[in-house]
C-alpha cells in the first residue's frame, strides 16, 4: 500500500523559525476540519548491490475530513484510489480491477494519513510520536519543518517530517524502515472546503475482485 501522510515538534529554547513551525502545526490541527489539495509524490528506494537509488513519481488529489476520513486518488502514472470511511480502508487498483478492504483501525494505526485526518492537537500526537525540531531536507529550506518518530517499533514507519509555508500545509517526507523515502508536495491547498458525504464512501466497481483482510 502506498505510504502516505503526517506528524511533528517541541523543544525548550528552540529558535523562532522552528517555533513558527510548531505554531503552524497547532493552528492546522485545531482549525482544519476538512481539506483538499493536489499532490506530487516522489518515492526513492535505496540502491542495491552497488546500483543507484531508484525514484518514481506519481500525482493526484487528496481530501480529508475529521475524524478519520480521507481519500487519495492517484491519477498518474496509474489509477489507484485509497479511501478511509471511518470503519474500513479501501484500496482500488484500476489496472488489476481489484479492491482490498481492511479494518481501518488495524490498517492505519499511527500512519501519517491517519494523523492528518484524525489527530485533534499536539497532545494527541504525543501519545503515539516522539516529537522534535527538524532541520529542513536539502533543497527544502524555504519551509518550516517538524519531525515525528513513532513510539511503537512494530510498524514500518521510521519517521515523518511535515513542512509548512506559513500556516499552510506544504509537504511531507516519510521514511520507512527499509530506507525508502517518500516526498509529498501539496499544491492548490483548500482549508475547510465543504465536501459531499459521498467523497468518503466507496463502492467496489462492478466486476472487481474484492479481497477482505
Amino acid at each position: 500500500m502506498k505510504k502516505i501522510l503526517t506528524a511533528f515538534v517541541l523543544l525548550v529554547g528552540i529558535p523562532s523559525a522552528m517555533a513558527d513551525g510548531l505554531k503552524s502545526l497547532d493552528v492546522f490541527l485545531r482549525g482544519t476540519q476538512t481539506g483538499r489539495a493536489d499532490f506530487t509524490q516522489v518515492v526513492t528506494s535505496p540502491g542495491k548491490d552497488g546500483q543507484a537509488a531508484r525514484s518514481k513519481t506519481s500525482s493526484g488529489t487528496f481530501e480529508f475530513q475529521r475524524p478519520g476520513r480521507f481519500r487519495f486518488v492517484y491519477q498518474k502514472p496509474f489509477l489507484q484510489t485509497i479511501v478511509a470511511d471511518g470503519q474500513s480502508l479501501w484500496l482500488y487498483d484500476a489496472d488489476l480491477n481489484q479492491v482490498t478492504q481492511r479494518a481501518q483501525a488495524q490498517a492505519l494505526g499511527s500512519a501519517p494519513a491517519a494523523l492528518l485526518a484524525a489527530a485533534p492537537d499536539l497532545k494527541a500526537l504525543r501519545m503515539d510520536f516522539l516529537l522534535e525540531v527538524s532541520p529542513a531536507p536539502q533543497g527544502e529550506e524555504n519551509l518550516e519543518w517538524v519531525l515525528a518518530r513513532p513510539k511503537s517499533k512494530e510498524g514500518q514507519l521510521q519517521s515523518v517530517r511535515i513542512g509548512f509555508a506559513g500556516e499552510q500545509l506544504a509537504a511531507l517526507e516519510i521514511l520507512d524502515s527499509f530506507g525508502q523515502r517518500s516526498m509529498i508536495r501539496f499544491s492548490q491547498v483548500q482549508t475547510n472546503p465543504v465536501l459531499p458525504a459521498a467523497t468518503f464512501q466507496f463502492k467496489p466497481p462492478a466486476g472487481a475482485d474484492v479481497l477482505r483482510q
